[in-house]
């Protein structure tokens, strides 16, 4: 975040300063929403929680050195009030935003008004600094992928210069402008995940922090339930090639070619379009393509890039899934386009290793036994490329059993069931030998029972704590364990408890 003064975010937001607060407050940042992070010249925005009430405490950050806080309601401390709702953005980001999760419990509009303030400065941040430093913005959206591509894109762009690219998701209402914020007068790129719950919301992320690259991976099953059908989640997707500035202009598209429903986005933007491709022979208009794809002995990938810009490259790939490839593509398509020679993109993707917590982490315990954590969230596409994982690692080792830890899929509205039962037959056409389902729901009820039907080893326990005891009595030296559900059930503590006491390696 620039150094600017409370007087200047007051004017750039539309709130008030109250309660003693003045005009001529020097604040260099950053922004955060977690007291416990405040740093002396930070800002802290009050946000209401399910739990517990940012206002709360907002006398304990100025205790601590914030220079600032944004409130939606006056708590008798110098502070910001944010009284406007209307983002001015955009006349629809309101309804984006209201019908964003955090705000479902926010009947008053409190943190409502405080995140349309928070949206506001970050656009006034980032506009500063494109204008004045040049700052390039990449978004960064698909049903699956989305922070795995973040991730590598930070180990690539980091490459020509300072890169935003925060481990974890901050892809919504509230992490989208919470990354924009973080950029600063040194900062050349910006990265930015876009999620989105329905229509309207990538449009509203994209006016906080407009891109000048955009990059669409895929599009999925995720939130199934929300949107209806992959058509609207495509309609959704593709809003952020439509925010990009035209190719005169430096805009750039770069888009999935194995997907239909990606490649069909290209009439909707102004942008320079570029393709990426894992199936060269059946792309031939994609610009970066990858053959010779071989995985590892834990289904790490290398693979042969080709490029518009010389000779081709090898690459071998530090994170763990055969979807990775994809990725990787992607990634490299940014950071050539955006001047970075073909041997430092491969060796920036060769060197990245997972940066964000419970994707696809690979760790390997002293008695041989290897977890696959990817437990941060799951969708049918990123399940099978889990299990896919899974069974090739499992199938390297003789005499080693892989086993399947899995809980539920959320979001995926009224063919939730089938979805899971879908995952039944998966597992048996990949040859997992054992599967633990975590809990009793109906989903997991689909799951289990489709599983067995298919011939699979079913064992269904209640919770992590059952799983992980159940595991501790029945994996072996050299066995391959899959942890794979939506981040509502927690199952990284599943991960977490079969390394207790345990050494490991990668």
């Amino acid at each position: 975040m620039i150094e600017m003064t409370s007087g200047t975010i007051a004017e750039v937001t539309g709130g008030h300063l109250v309660d003693g607060a003045t005009a001529d407050t020097v604040v260099t940042g950053p922004v955060e929403f977690d007291s416990r992070r405040i740093t002396p010249g930070s800002v802290f925005m009050a946000l209401p929680g399910e739990r517990v009430d940012g206002h709360d405490f907002v006398p304990g950050a100025l205790r601590d050195g914030a220079a600032l806080a944004m409130v939606g309601r006056a708590v008798g401390q110098p502070s910001l009030l944010c009284t406007a709702v209307d983002d001015a953005s955009g006349p629809d980001s309101g309804a984006a935003q209201r019908n964003a999760a955090y705000l479902d419990n926010d009947p008053e509009g409190i943190g409502e008004r405080v995140l349309a303030a928070v949206g506001r400065l970050a656009r006034y941040n980032t506009d500063r600094l494109v204008a004045e430093e040049g700052l390039t913005v990449v978004g960064v959206t698909g049903s699956a992928g989305k922070t795995s591509t973040k991730d590598l894109l930070g180990a690539v762009l980091s490459r020509a210069g300072a890169t935003v690219a925060p481990p974890g998701s901050f892809n919504n209402e509230i992490g989208h402008p919470y990354t924009a914020l973080k950029a600063g007068r040194d900062t050349r790129f910006l990265v930015a995940e876009m999620s989105a719950r329905g229509q309207g919301h990538i449009a509203h992320l994209a006016r906080i922090a407009p891109p000048r690259v955009g990059v669409v991976l895929n599009v999925g099953t995720a939130h199934l339930g929300e949107f209806g059908s992959r058509e609207a989640i495509a309609r959704a997707k593709g809003e952020l090639v439509e925010a990009l500035p035209t190719a005169e202009d430096g805009g750039l598209a770069i888009l999935n070619a194995d997907d239909d429903f990606v490649s069909a986005m290209a009439p909707r933007t102004r942008a320079r379009i570029i393709r990426f491709s894992m199936t060269a022979e059946g792309r031939p208009d994609a610009d970066y393509v990858a053959t010779d794809i071989t995985l590892d002995e834990v289904a790490r990938a290398s693979f042969t890039m080709h490029h518009p810009h010389g000779d081709p490259v090898p690459v071998t790939l530090g994170v763990f899934g055969a979807h990775q490839v994809s990725n990787a593509l992607a990634a490299a398509a940014v950071g050539m386009e955006c001047g970075l020679d073909a041997a430092t993109v491969a060796d920036a993707l060769s060197c990245h290793v997972a940066a964000s917590a419970n994707r696809m982490d690979v760790r390997t315990r002293a008695d041989g036994v290897t977890v696959i954590n990817d437990t941060y969230n799951a969708n049918p596409d990123s399940m099978r490329a889990g299990i896919d994982a899974l069974a090739y690692t499992a199938a390297g080792r003789p005499d080693a059993c892989g086993w399947a830890v899995l809980g539920q899929m959320a979001e995926l509205g009224d063919g939730a069931r089938d979805e899971h039962a879908r995952l039944g037959e998966v597992l048996a056409q990949r040859r997992v030998g054992h599967v633990v389902v975590v809990g009793n729901g109906v989903n997991q009820n689909a799951l289990a029972e489709s599983a067995e039907a298919h011939g699979v080893a079913v064992r269904r326990v209640e919770n992590a704590d059952a799983a992980v005891n159940f595991l501790d009595l029945n994996v072996e030296p050299n066995d391959v364990v899959l942890v794979k559900a939506s981040y509502a059930d927690g199952l990284w503590s599943v991960a977490e408890g079969l390394f207790a006491g345990e050494e490991e390696s990668r």
